[in-house]
């Protein structure tokens, strides 16, 4: 049963480690969508500027900037996305945890439980000795008596 225990721990962090990875993928992803925004908002930022320098740009402008609306409507709507998929992947990483900690602490107390039984046995060993050695003592003082 020991030995079974062993193994469902070493699956749980096996577990509680792809669900780490499965997270950070995640972030990492979200994060790059977020970089976008800020790219989509600087590409904005040099249209108006070029729009502004540039009679024959300005007519242009208006084209792009529904452009730039949709996609930045886009980019919100993946990130928020992206988030509901983080915030799901930390619980899913936070109940494989709290299961890995459930069969850690099992064994945690089994060990000591089996330590226990263990240190028992032997002072129960030692205390018969004890009791056998002063009984012999006992009866060699009364013979000498």
């Amino acid at each position: 049963m020991a030995r079974s225990l062993r193994n469902l721990i070493r699956l749980h962090r096996w577990q509680v480690d792809e669900r780490r990875r499965e997270l950070g993928e995640l972030i990492a992803r979200e994060q790059s969508l977020r970089e976008r925004l800020v790219e989509l908002e600087t590409e904005l930022a040099a249209e108006q500027k070029v729009a502004g320098d540039s009679p024959t740009a300005r007519l242009t402008l208006g084209a792009y900037f529904l452009r730039y609306r949709e996609r930045r409507e886009e980019l919100f709507r993946a990130i928020a996305a992206a988030a509901k998929e983080v915030a799901a992947a930390r619980d899913r990483l936070a109940d494989a945890y709290r299961q890995l900690k459930t069969f850690e602490v099992t064994q945690t107390n089994r060990d000591r439980l089996k330590l226990a039984e263990i240190n028992r046995k032997e002072q129960i060993g030692l205390d018969e000795m004890g009791l056998e050695i002063f009984s012999r003592r006992s009866g060699a003082k009364r013979v000498d008596s």
